[in-house]
Formats: structure tokens, C-alpha cells, sequence
């Protein structure tokens, strides 16, 4: 069985995800859609913002879950793994 655990609030900062950002259509398009549906650039916030900012929970929530989303994404297009379980 394989279970992904994802993390919560308090993990994030600025630069993450950029790496998969870089390199991954899958993870691009989960930031593009993300910012459709906020209304701002997550991927900005998440990349290059203000610490301050992104910790604030209106912003990291959002940013954790795309982050966490974009990784699920490209692992499971990239490798075929699907989880049985998650949690986070």
C-alpha cells in the first residue's frame, strides 16, 4: 500500500515548488489554474513574494495546497505511482 502525507500550514516558503515549476507542464498548469480560481499569481507568492505575505493563512493555504497538488500531480504523470491513501 502507498500513502502520501502532505504538509500543513507552517511549511511553507518562499522558492517552493519552483523546481517543479521549472521542469513539469503538469506542475505549471496546476499553478495556472490555481491563480485562475484565486484571482492572483500564486506561483508569484509562492516563488518570489514576501515571507510575511505567504505566511499570512489566507495565502499559505492556498499555496501549500497548489504546492502539494502541483508535487501529486507530476509524480503520478511522471511515474504512474497512485496512492491508496492519503492525509494532510
Amino acid at each position: 500500500m502507498i500513502a502520501f502525507v502532505f504538509p500543513g500550514q507552517g511549511s511553507q516558503h518562499v522558492g517552493m515548488c519552483r523546481e517543479l515549476y521549472g521542469e513539469f507542464g503538469a506542475a505549471r498548469r496546476t499553478f495556472e489554474e490555481a491563480s485562475d480560481v484565486l484571482g492572483f499569481d500564486i506561483a508569484g507568492l509562492c516563488f518570489e513574494g514576501d515571507p510575511g505575505e505567504l505566511s499570512l493563512t489566507a495565502n499559505a493555504q492556498p499555496a501549500i495546497l497548489t504546492a502539494s497538488t502541483a508535487a501529486l500531480r507530476v509524480l503520478e504523470s511522471e511515474s504512474g505511482i497512485r496512492p491508496d491513501f492519503v492525509a494532510g
